[in-house]
C-alpha cells in the first residue's frame, strides 16, 4: 500500500527554464531569483515548477522552470497548467460569501437547514453545526480522507452521506481538525441556493470575471490543454515517475481546480485589492476581512528554530500566520502528482502563487518563503539548503532505525479457515466495499482504486503487497495488514483495515453467485417445519421463500446450496442433498437454526 501511504521524492535530472517576464525590467529585489530557483529545482529533484509574484495589481515576476512533460521534454511556463488541489478551498467558501451578501444564507445559519440531505452523527451535530463551523474546520470531525480517497466516486450524494456515519471525535469548535467533507458539503449548499452546478458557480463568479479564461474544474478538461503539466512522483527517492491523474470530481469543492501562475495571480489581486479586480467589485470586502482574519485556532504554534515565524490560525478557506512580521495569509494544495501553495500578504499587498509537478512537495513552500525574504529585505534564510539538511537526516535515521514492523511475527501459523472462505465485499458504510478474491490458492483484494496481493503474516493477518498494472507482486515486506476476524459461530464476519491512524471494520458479506432458472428449480418445494408447511417458489430469476403468516423473502445465492435473505440481516438458507436431489433446508438464524425436510 505504498502507493496510498508514502510520500515520495524526484530524482535529479537536467533542467530546462523557460522564461516569461510580465514586467519588462526586471525587480531589483528578485535578482538573483532564477539562480536560486534552478538550484531549488535541481536540489530538490522536481519534474518542474511555475511561479508568480504580485505586487498592488501589478505581476512583477512570472516563470516556468524544468519539464511539464519530462519523457518529451516540454518546459513548464507561466501559462502551464497544474492541479491546485486545496488551494480551491478558498474560492468554494467564497461562493458562500457571495450568497450571503445577496442575503440567500447566513455563515451562522445551520447547515443542514441550507443542505437538508446533510446529516451528521447526532442531533446535536445535525442542530448547532454552522456553514462557518464547515468553512474553518470546527466540527469535531477528524479527517476520514481515507473514505473518499481510497473509495472515490463522482457521485457527490453518494459521498455526502458517508458523513452520517462518521463519529466525531472532538467537540464542536472546539479542537481545529481539517475535513474535506465540509468543503464539499459547502460547494453543494452553493449548488442548492443556486440551481447550478459548483462548477458553473465557479466559472461564472470567479474564472470569467476575474480573466481566468483557460483554468477549470475538470482534470479531463486540463488533458485536454495544449500546455497542461503531467503528474510525477518519485519511486525508491531515485526515479522520477509519471502518475496518474485523479479524478477528484465527487469532491471537487475541496480541491478540483486546475489552473496556471498568470490565472491564479489574478485571484490573488483580488484579495489584496480588497475584494476588486480592475476597478470592479468580485467579493465584498467585509467577507474578505472575515476570510483573511482568524476564526479558529489550529495550534498553539509558538515560535521554534525561527524565532520570527509562529502563530496558526484558519480563517475561510484560508490559514493565517505571521511570517518574520508579516501577516500572512495562504493555503497549500496536493493531489497525486501535484503541489501548490497560494498566499498573499495583505498588509504588503503582495501575493505569490507556486505550482508543482511533484507529488506531496516542500517546492512550493521554500519558495514563497524564499521570495518574501528578499520582496521584504530580510535577514536570508537559506530554505532550499534547511530542506536539503531536512531530507539527509530523514535518510539517515531512516538507514538507522529497524523497519517497523508492528506485531512480532508468530511463524508456523496458518488462517484459521480456507482461502475461499475470506472471499467476499467487505463493507463499510463510511468508506464503501474491498473485493476480496481468490486466484488459485492465493487471495488478493480490491481496495479502493487499488489492487493488492494478500500475503500471509500469522494467523488471520495479511499483509497487503502492492501490485502494478501488469501483475507483478512487489517484494518488499509491508507494514500495512489487515486482520480477518471471526464471529461466534467461527464463520469470518469483518475485517479490520488500518487507516487514518485506527482500526476501521468492514464487514463481511458473501458473494452472490449467479444460476440459472434450471439449477434453482431443483430446490423449488415444500418443506415441512414442524407441521407447518415452508413453501419455496422461483419467480423470473430468483429464488423465493414463503414462511406462513410473513411476507414473501427474495433470496440470493452464495453457491454451496446456500442462500441469504435479502430483506433480513443475519438470515440464510442451507438446502442439503442427496446426490442431485434435494431432502431438507435449514433455516439458519441468530436465534438459532431450524431443519425443514422436503415434502414429497
Amino acid at each position: 500500500m505504498k502507493k496510498i501511504f508514502t510520500c515520495l521524492f524526484l530524482s535529479c535530472f537536467s533542467v530546462c527554464v523557460l522564461a516569461q517576464q510580465k514586467k519588462t525590467t526586471p525587480d531589483s529585489r528578485l535578482a538573483d531569483l532564477d539562480i536560486l530557483l534552478n538550484q531549488i529545482l535541481k536540489d530538490q529533484k522536481a519534474a518542474g515548477f511555475a511561479v508568480a509574484v504580485v505586487e498592488g495589481d501589478q505581476v512583477i515576476y512570472s516563470k516556468g522552470f524544468g519539464y511539464r512533460d519530462l519523457e518529451n521534454k516540454k518546459p513548464v511556463t507561466p501559462n502551464t497548467l497544474f492541479a491546485i488541489g486545496s488551494s480551491s478551498k478558498a474560492f468554494t467558501s467564497a461562493l458562500l460569501g457571495l450568497l450571503e451578501k445577496e442575503g440567500k444564507l447566513s455563515l451562522d445559519g445551520k447547515a443542514t437547514s441550507y443542505l437538508p440531505q446533510l446529516r451528521f452523527f447526532n442531533d446535536h451535530m445535525n442542530n448547532q453545526i454552522t456553514v462557518r463551523d464547515m468553512m474553518c474546520h470546527r466540527t469535531g470531525l477528524s479527517r476520514y480522507d481515507y473514505s473518499w480517497y481510497l473509495f472515490n466516486t463522482p457521485n457527490r450524494d453518494s459521498i455526502l452521506q458517508r458523513v452520517k456515519y462518521m463519529e466525531p471525535n472532538a467537540g464542536l469548535r472546539e479542537k481545529w481538525q481539517y475535513n474535506n467533507y465540509m468543503f464539499l458539503a459547502q460547494g453543494m449548499i452553493a449548488e442548492k441556493l443556486t440551481g447550478k452546478t459548483w462548477e458553473q458557480n465557479i466559472k461564472e463568479k470567479f474564472f470569467v470575471p476575474l480573466d481566468m479564461q483557460r483554468s477549470n474544474t475538470s482534470i479531463y478538461d486540463m488533458q485536454k490543454d495544449a500546455d497542461a503539466s503531467l503528474p510525477y512522483g518519485l519511486e525508491r527517492d531515485s526515479i522520477i515517475k509519471k502518475m496518474d491523474y485523479y479524478d477528484i470530481s465527487g469532491m471537487g469543492p475541496a480541491g478540483s481546480i486546475n489552473s496556471s501562475v498568470n490565472e491564479m495571480a489574478h485571484w490573488l489581486q483580488l484579495w489584496i485589492k480588497g475584494g476588486q479586480y480592475q476597478g470592479k467589485e468580485i467579493l465584498p470586502p467585509s467577507y474578505i476581512a472575515e476570510a483573511a482574519g482568524a476564526q479558529m485556532v489550529m495550534n498553539e504554534a509558538l515560535p521554534g528554530e525561527f524565532k520570527d515565524i509562529y502563530s496558526a490560525s484558519y480563517g475561510l478557506g484560508w490559514m493565517i500566520s505571521s511570517y518574520r512580521g508579516h501577516y500572512l495569509v495562504e493555503h497549500g494544495g496536493n493531489i497525486d502528482g501535484f503541489s501548490a501553495n497560494a498566499a498573499f500578504f495583505p498588509a504588503d499587498k503582495i501575493g505569490i502563487v507556486v505550482l508543482s509537478n511533484q507529488n506531496v512537495s516542500a517546492i512550493p513552500g521554500l519558495i514563497r518563503n524564499s521570495i518574501a525574504d528578499r520582496i521584504f529585505k530580510l535577514n536570508n534564510i537559506d530554505w532550499n539548503g534547511q530542506q536539503n539538511k531536512k531530507k539527509k537526516e530523514a535518510m539517515e535515521k531512516k538507514k538507522a532505525e529497524k523497519p517497523e514492523s508492528g506485531p512480532e511475527q508468530v511463524l508456523n501459523t496458518k488462517p484459521s479457515h480456507p482461502a475461499k472462505s475470506y472471499v467476499g465485499f467487505y463493507q463499510n458504510p463510511i468508506a464503501g466495499a474491498i473485493d476480496v478474491f481468490q486466484r488459485g490458492d492465493s487471495l488478493f483484494a480490491v481496495l479502493g482504486k487499488e489492487q493488492v496481493f494478500l500475503k500471509h503474516y500469522h494467523y488471520d493477518v495479511f499483509e497487503c503487497r502492492d501490485m502494478d498494472k501488469k501483475g507483478k507482486i512487489d517484494s518488499a515486506v509491508s507494514t500495512f495488514r489487515i486482520n480477518f476476524r471471526s464471529g461466534a459461530d467461527g464463520k469470518i464476519e469483518g475485517m479490520n483495515v488500518p487507516l487514518d491512524g485506527k482500526q476501521v471494520m468492514f464487514a463481511f458479506q458473501p458473494k452472490a453467485v449467479a444460476l440459472t432458472k434450471e439449477m434453482l428449480q431443483k430446490y423449488v418445494g415444500e418443506y415441512d417445519l414442524n407441521k407447518t408447511v415452508v413453501k419455496v417458489y422461483l419467480k423470473e430469476k430468483s429464488l423465493f421463500v414463503l414462511v406462513p403468516g410473513q411476507p414473501d423473502y427474495e433470496t440470493t445465492s452464495l453457491g454451496e446450496h446456500s442462500f441469504k435473505i435479502n430483506a433480513l440481516k443475519g438470515y440464510s438458507l442451507k438446502f442439503e442433498l442427496t446426490g442431485d436431489k434435494v431432502q431438507s433446508l435449514t433455516f439458519k438464524q441468530p436465534n438459532g437454526n431450524f431443519k425443514a425436510s422436503r415434502k414429497n
